[in-house]
C-alpha cells in the first residue's frame, strides 16, 4: 500500500469536505473552498484518526495507475486542507541596482533594468504584497496557483550570475562566478 497514500488526512475546527455525485471533491475552511476533481478509482470516507475528524483514501483495485493516483489525491487534498486553514506563501527577492516594485490595485509594476516597466496582472484568488523595498510576498490558498504565479515572475528576470542581479527566491542560494580576469603580460 502507498505510504502517503493510506496516511489519513486530520481536519481542522472549521474545515468541511463534501464529495458531488460528478466525483469532484469540495473542501471549504476559514479562508476560502478549492475544488478539486478525483477519478473513480479512490474512494474517500469520512472517519476518526487520533480523536479528530479526518479522511481516509482508499483504492478500489489494486492496479498499477490506480496504485500511482492514491498517493496524488491523498497529497492534492491534504493540500487543500492546508491551504483553507493555514494558506501558502512565496516569497521573491528583487536585486539589482534602481530596481523598485509598486503594486496599483492588481497590477505588480516592476522597473527591472528593462528599457519599460514590467506590468504583470496578479490572478484571482492571490495576494501580492511588498513587505519590503526589494521583496515580493504571494500568498493565497492554492498551493498550485501560489507556486505557478511566483514562478511567472521569477522567470521575467532570472538571476545574471556574475553580480546577482534578477529576481529569487527568499530561501534560495544564488550560485555566484567569479568575474573573469585578465590575462597575464610576459
Amino acid at each position: 500500500m502507498s505510504r502517503i497514500g493510506r496516511a489519513p488526512i486530520e481536519l481542522a475546527n472549521g474545515v468541511n469536505v463534501d464529495q458531488t455525485t460528478e466525483g469532484v471533491v469540495i473542501v471549504s475552511g476559514p479562508k476560502g473552498t478549492l475544488r478539486q476533481a478525483v477519478a473513480p478509482c479512490i474512494k474517500i470516507e469520512k472517519g476518526m484518526h487520533n480523536d479528530k475528524p479526518a479522511i481516509i483514501l482508499t483504492r478500489v483495485n489494486e492496479e498499477k495507475e490506480t496504485k500511482a493516483k492514491h498517493g496524488l489525491y491523498r497529497a492534492l487534498l491534504a493540500n487543500m486542507v492546508k491551504g483553507v486553514t493555514d494558506g501558502y506563501s512565496k516569497s521573491l527577492t528583487v536585486a539589482g541596482v534602481g530596481y523598485k516594485l509598486a503594486i496599483n490595485g492588481n497590477k505588480l509594476t516592476m522597473n527591472i533594468g528593462f528599457s519599460h516597466p514590467v506590468n504583470v496582472t496578479v490572478p484571482e484568488g492571490l495576494t501580492v504584497t511588498l513587505p519590503t523595498a526589494t521583496e515580493i510576498l504571494v500568498s493565497g490558498i492554492n498551493k498550485e496557483q501560489v507556486g505557478q504565479f511566483a514562478a511567472d515572475i521569477k522567470a521575467i528576470k532570472p538571476v545574471e550570475p556574475y553580480h546577482g542581479y534578477g529576481i529569487h527566491y527568499t530561501n534560495e542560494t544564488v550560485r555566484r562566478k567569479e568575474i573573469k580576469k585578465g590575462a597575464k603580460k610576459k
